[in-house]
């Protein structure tokens, strides 16, 4: 089917309506509008569509395949050419949509050591694809209606179920509001919220998208910094004892690993209860605690309704979903329906229906299993061979937190590993500006194999060579 080609004629003008008519498919080219083999309409359609005769559109047509602007064929239709004599005035679709900087980590293709994305291949690919199918046609044969803001039901139950199981959190499905993705659960958040101009504490190393989230509502990041312990609160009440929230990474620290030890899980809560400030849980890996059984949820531990709970399926399903919820504690409940009515963004129907039976048939928590037991193996593996070779190492989460010698830049290392196609992230880049950032290497263990971890260990190690 061609393109609704949206051509302005005016019959009062000097030229023709076939000059017209010509002159807009160039400009369609010319803008983007028209990529090369892009299908035009029949000559017969778009006669209905701009109310001319067809023969108008028949003498535009034929102007533009004599000058090799389009080609023409019975099977393919009418196509705007693939090199065309307009080219080099016209802006291609690559150059009208190259992602922002901002959104390189995330658009950025596959390479070993990637964070932030689960294992190719890793998913029962045929047992999801046939749910997805199933949710599709019941979306397409359900009734033409607007969805629950809050969510399709059927998920905000699988959901409560799930975390009340892995996560020790007891919910109920009223408290749950599906997002698309973290991102979405946090930007609502932050709307409910409504604390612009006031201070928000922020763990130092910690997630920069998380940061700039917080800068782009109007609240000013207080970095507190982290040891093994997870962040310390103590040090949180001398730097912004007044914050109006912290944002904390409680089940695994991004990017450390550490999980917040008891004591402090109390003194933070203790905190909020007190000055009256809400506590943003983002766990974004708290299941998938590779070297020992996972932590409850903060929100588990919280009597006095001042934590709200943030989970996703981008690291253990695909980020594609993108798929996220929120479990907002019972003062709270109103405020995210009203939020949600306005500005709710959940995912279609079918994604999150298919979700749920994924985690209602078992298929979740198996798979959960499976990513555990492969994670854990390429974190050891590469622990112990960068360990062999000298360096300082631990495992953070699903990364392997490798740290550099003196005088040797993260960014740098970063930089020429890509050449060699590897993406791992620079550790320094996780510090609040300002503060003391340390050079390391973040290796995600997701996208690299135990077949390509010895030899990405020395060409990692020669990089670092060359750089001292």
């Amino acid at each position: 089917m061609g393109y609704e080609l949206h051509i302005r004629i005016d019959r009062s003008a000097k030229s023709t309506l076939a000059e017209q008519i010509y002159r807009g498919v160039i400009a369609s080219i010319r803008s983007g509008v028209l990529a090369p083999g892009a299908r035009l309409p029949s000559w017969i359609t778009l006669a209905g569509q701009l109310g001319v005769a067809r023969g108008t559109v028949k003498t535009a047509y034929e102007r533009l395949v004599d000058e090799q602007i389009v080609v023409s064929s019975r099977s393919g239709g009418t196509r705007i050419a693939r090199r065309t004599a307009v080219d080099a005035q016209a802006i291609s679709l690559q150059e009208i949509d190259t992602p922002p900087a901002l959104y390189r980590h995330l658009l950025a293709g596959p390479g070993i050591f990637r964070m932030g994305v689960p294992p190719p291949g890793g998913l029962p690919a045929n047992v999801l694809a046939r749910l997805r199918a199933q949710a599709a046609r019941m979306e397409v044969d359900a009734p033409a209606v607007y969805p629950d803001p809050r969510g399709e039901a059927v998920l905000r139950r699988a959901i409560a179920a799930h975390v009340a199981l892995a996560r020790g959190l007891e919910c109920s499905p009223s408290q749950i509001f599906i997002t698309a993705g973290f991102a979405g659960a946090l930007g609502l958040t932050l709307r409910v919220l409504d604390a612009k101009g006031r201070q928000a504490w922020v763990e130092d190393p910690g997630f920069f998208q998380s940061r700039m989230a917080l800068e782009f509502e109007g609240l000013l990041p207080v970095g507190v910094p982290v040891d093994e312990e997870g962040m310390d609160v103590f040090r949180g009440k001398e730097l912004s004892p007044d914050a109006a929230l912290a944002l904390v990474t409680a089940g695994q620290q991004a990017p450390l690993g550490a999980t917040l030890s008891l004591n402090r899980r109390q003194e933070l809560i203790a905190w909020a209860a007190r000055t009256g400030a809400w506590i943003i849980e983002d766990d974004y890996l708290g299941e998938l605690q590779l070297t020992r059984r996972a932590a409850p949820a903060l929100a588990s531990l919280d009597r006095a309704g001042r934590v709200i709970h943030i989970g996703s399926f981008s690291k253990t399903i695909s980020p594609a979903l993108r798929l996220g919820f929120i479990v907002a504690p019972p003062a709270l409940v109103s405020r995210f329906v009203e939020a949600t009515l306005y500005f709710g963004s959940a995912p279609g129907p079918a994604v999150q229906q298919a979700t749920a039976r994924f985690m209602q048939d078992g298929h979740y928590m198996r798979h959960l299993g499976k990513l555990k037991r492969i994670y854990a193996a390429r974190g050891e593996m590469l622990r112990s061979i960068l360990g062999k070779m000298g360096y300082r190492v631990h495992i953070g989460g699903l990364a392997v937190v490798m740290r550099l010698p003196s005088g040797v830049s993260d960014t740098v290392v970063c930089r020429k590993a890509l050449e060699l196609g590897m993406a791992p992230s620079s550790l320094s880049t996780w510090f609040v500006p300002g503060t003391n950032p340390e050079s390391g290497l973040l290796l995600g263990v997701a996208t690299v194999t135990e077949d390509q971890i010895p030899r990405a260990c020395e060409q990692l190690d020669g990089l670092i060579r060359a750089s001292t």
